[in-house]
């Protein structure tokens, strides 16, 4: 059981949409907010050495959160950057932690590693290798899983304690509804907002519809990141999800209606489906550390949808 209440903490991507619901989980667990440094993107560049290692100085508990990410759109514009700026800031921030000696790492992951056609369903942390991920993907989910090899390699020869969690899709409050690096259910819920707004009578989505995604409310994704660095010490990889499973065609569905979009949906056969399905085995999260999903789907994507509303 790692003293979360006695650590300083270093949070990567602390004020971004998962890193402030850590940042606030980790205060509510106990940790002193004075104690837990999370600076800016802006501010220090992990991806050079020497700022990793200045920022890891004197820390119990690194959370590295910080990543370059995107929709489906902006994987297919950026596979250079995606690839690069993931792995060189992950692969510094855990070599100078292991230099620094601090005491627990934890770095979170992506469903995207997995591979395109998994050998079964739902994905399960055994087959992470069974496949190459699927092509949109695989630049930012192979950069990530290197991480993993990274800290399994270094608890093998250093004894360093890394943690390495896979997420799914994450959605809630607050996401990025930028149109050129949103992913699915924000760029959604845009599109029906502005369609309504503008007096528009169809609108035109991505793809066929029936690939499925398994999608993670935010505030349970940050409570079991954090019951993880509290709970979980071993080498291998654990996934965090609902265990829940939509198909694409079924969340518009279920957004224009939120919305109130009465439309037609036009579907654009040309762009890519992404992923054929997606959905996580979650039970060795719930055994090794006791950690569940608490929002339903429906009810979190309504406060989704009325937080944007309100924002407008």
């Amino acid at each position: 059981m790692f003293n979360l209440k006695a650590a300083k903490v270093l949070l990567t991507g602390g004020h971004g949409f998962l890193g402030s619901r850590v940042y606030q989980e980790l205060v509510t667990v106990g940790v002193k907010a004075k104690n837990i440094s999370r600076p800016r993107h802006r501010e220090v560049d992990f991806r050079l050495a020497a700022n990793c290692k200045k920022m890891v100085s004197g820390k119990d508990l690194v959370i590295h959160l910080a990543a370059n990410v995107g929709g489906i759109g902006y994987n297919r514009e950026h596979p250079g950057a995606l690839f690069y700026d993931n792995a060189a800031m992950g692969i510094n921030l855990i070599e100078q932690a292991r230099l620094a000696k601090v005491k627990k790492f934890v770095q979170v992951g992506t469903v995207c590693a997995y591979p395109k056609f998994p050998p079964r369903l739902p994905f399960r942390e055994a087959d992470l290798w069974q496949g190459f991920p699927e092509e949109t993907n695989a630049p930012y989910g192979l950069a990530k899983k290197m991480l993993l090899v990274q800290m399994q390699a270094y608890r093998q020869e250093y004894g360093f304690n890394g943690i390495y969690l896979l997420l799914t899709n994450l959605y809630g409050p607050g996401d990025n509804f930028s149109p050129d690096s949103s992913h699915v259910i924000p760029a959604l819920i845009k599109k029906f907002e502005e369609a309504v707004r503008l007096k528009r009578s169809k609108i035109v989505a991505w793809g066929t519809g029936k690939p499925t995604r398994e999608f993670l409310y935010v505030d349970d994704a940050a409570r079991g990141i954090v019951m993880a660095a509290k709970r979980y010490d071993k080498a291998e990889p654990v996934n965090l999800g609902s265990h829940y499973e939509i198909s694409i065609k079924d969340l518009v569905s279920l957004i224009a209606r939120l919305i109130g979009f009465k439309g037609q949906v036009l579907w654009d056969k040309t762009k890519p489906d992404g992923q054929p399905r997606r959905k996580l085995d979650v039970s060795r999260a719930k055994k090794e550390f006791g950690f569940a999903a608490a929002v339903g789907f429906n009810a979190g994507l309504k406060k989704t949808v009325d937080w944007y509303l309100k924002t407008l």
